[in-house]
């Protein structure tokens, strides 16, 4: 973690680019020797301030949103963009339980509990996330197939993903599309691997957390059962 980002989520700068200002100073500290801007803090490091330590917030926060289209997946962004921070409470290590595409809307999970949230993430925990898929008509079936059947991607063939809910207009089909691994835009990839064109991406449930109706841009505390069940 860079040491910017350690000040700030264990709450001794209130933000990442203002933890710059102790650093450059000379104030801080990593294991007894003086830090230097971009230092990168591992578990096990002590870091001081001014001569005190400075330590990760224990209470841990565990939070699902339903994130809106043109929000960057990230707690920073160095040129300005709109982020998912903007929409979230000031909390100390609070970070993203996977990514969602700024043009992907949905759920996505935020903690500060590292533990979980690489558990959510890690392929081989197979944590499912579903999505509704919009695609433009024509989808011919032999694409349908080729996309449950798992098409090959650079990087390696996808798992055959679930596919579920199909429902067709004159000139979209939706349908519910299930994963349990998280490479980079796999599912818009996927998409055009096989011919489709896919016009909106939503993702509606992470494990036992489902969106439901949570308004856009609003967050809520995880309950104890869903807790439970990713952990």
């Amino acid at each position: 973690m860079r040491l910017q980002a350690f000040l700030a989520r264990a709450g001794a700068a209130p933000s990442r680019r203002k933890a710059e200002t102790p650093i450059l100073a000379g104030r801080v500290t990593v294991n007894g020797d003086t830090a230097i801007l971009g230092a990168t803090v591992t578990p096990g490091d002590e870091v001081e301030l001014d001569g005190r330590p400075v330590l990760l917030p224990e209470t841990r926060v565990y939070l699902a949103m339903n994130k809106p289209a043109g929000y960057l997946t990230t707690m920073n962004d160095d040129r300005g963009r709109k982020t998912v921070a903007d929409l979230m409470p000031d909390v100390p290590g609070l970070v993203p339980a996977g990514r969602l595409d700024a043009s992907t809307t949905g759920l996505l999970i935020l903690t500060n509990d590292g533990r979980l949230a690489h558990r959510i993430t890690h392929p081989s925990s197979k944590v499912d996330k579903q999505y509704s898929l919009t695609l433009q008509n024509p989808v011919p079936d032999a694409a349908l197939a080729a996309l449950a059947a798992g098409p090959t991607l650079e990087g390696g063939r996808m798992h055959a993903p679930k596919l579920a809910n199909l429902s067709c207009t004159a000139n979209t089909t939706t349908l519910d599309l299930t994963i349990h691994e998280g490479r980079n835009r796999i599912i818009r990839r996927a998409c055009v691997a096989v011919g489709l064109c896919l016009i909106s991406l939503h993702r509606t449930r992470v494990g036992p957390v489902i969106l439901g109706d949570l308004p856009e841009g609003e967050y809520r505390v995880l309950t104890p059962y869903e807790l439970e069940v990713l952990q």
